[in-house]
């Protein structure tokens, strides 16, 4: 009696434990069918869990595609304006250089010396009479004794015939006198002048500048050097009846193969006196004063600022920044290309994970 009771109880024990673990199984397998239909009833999955799988929505993905398209643009932006301001550079370099070639800048220095070469002063006294030439110091003339008579003088006179240089057939005489030199000590040359009748309406004698008065004596063609002298130098004029008080100085300008001497003058008018008797007055008296106005000579140098090697280093600096942006350019390709790839790289995995 007693095992059959025990068998009994352990069968009981059997099937009501079979009954719970088959209970807890279809209520587990229901809970999975609800939860797949929940998810889709189709039994496809829904967008939201493709979008949960690859991580991102349709709205992110769009902002970042704007994002990469924007930055592609201000990248080429760039690189075309590196580009223009390299060019720009380049045309500005070379103008400039060209520029500064063709337009040299004057450097001005004085010298200071104590005595000059002596200038050749050519005198065209027409019908006009030389009465004396003599060397002063210190800007002191002595009174006048017997004005419109000739004097003694201790000038170097040479005199010279030849034919002008713009009116062949017109012969000129110069009187050609040796300059004042010793500038420190303020030398001077007065000259006296006498003409008696005058056919012209205004009375006056022209007078021309040169450098060196033995560049004349030295010359083997003395028409052939005043004729030059004539082409290349101003001519001056002193009026009748005053004297004029010239002073000289002098000008040296060196350019790019040549060498030039200019002189320049200032000039003061003083009215003549004239006490002679009524008789002697028809003789038209002119004063010629020449002297150094200072001790200094003033050098013009023409310099050409244009450097060809800084213009060489600007423009490899800007080949440079060409390059560079090239560079810069194809890198960029390169990076747009690359995301790109990555791009249809994730929508193909997207799909696949979809399929």
């Amino acid at each position: 009696m007693l095992r059959k009771e025990n068998s009994r109880s352990y069968q009981t024990f059997l099937d009501d434990h079979n009954n719970e673990s088959k209970t807890q199984s279809e209520g587990l397998f229901e809970d999975a069918t609800e939860d797949l239909e929940h998810d889709d009833p189709n039994g496809i999955v829904s967008q939201d869990t493709e979008d949960e799988i690859s991580g991102s929505s349709p709205s992110k993905r769009f902002s970042k595609a704007c994002l990469k398209n924007f930055f592609t643009v201000v990248l080429i932006f760039i690189y075309l304006l590196l580009t223009a301001v390299a060019a720009f550079l380049a045309y500005q370099t070379i103008s400039d250089f060209f520029n500064k070639l063709n337009h040299p800048v004057m450097s001005v220095t004085y010298k200071e010396v104590d005595t000059f070469s002596p200038p050749g002063i050519a005198l065209y006294p027409g019908k006009a009479r030389l009465l004396s030439c003599r060397h002063h110091y210190h800007d002191y003339i002595p009174p006048l004794v017997d004005p419109g008579k000739p004097q003694e003088g201790d000038c170097v006179i040479k005199e010279v015939t030849y034919f002008g240089p713009f009116t062949n057939e017109t012969e000129k005489k110069a009187l050609v006198v040796r300059g004042p030199s010793d500038v420190r000590n303020k030398e001077l040359i007065f000259m006296q002048f006498s003409q008696n009748e005058t056919e012209e309406d205004f009375s006056a004698i022209t007078y021309m500048l040169f450098a060196k008065f033995s560049d004349l004596t030295d010359s083997t063609n003395n028409s052939k050097f005043m004729r030059d002298c004539e082409r290349n130098y101003s001519m001056w004029t002193f009026s009748g009846g005053f004297r004029t008080w010239v002073k000289m100085s002098l000008v040296k300008t060196s350019g790019k193969s040549n060498e030039a001497v200019e002189f320049r003058q200032e000039s003061a008018v003083v009215k003549f006196n004239d006490k002679r008797p009524q008789t002697e007055k028809t003789n038209e008296l002119f004063f010629a004063v020449f002297e150094w106005r200072d001790p200094y000579m003033q050098e013009i140098r023409l310099i050409v600022t244009a450097n060809p090697w800084s213009s060489v280093a600007i423009l490899c600096g800007v080949f440079m920044a060409l390059f560079k942006a090239a560079n810069f350019a194809k890198l960029t390709v390169r990076w747009i290309i690359r995301m790109r790839k990555r791009i249809l790289r994730n929508k193909s995995r997207e799909l696949n994970q979809v399929n």
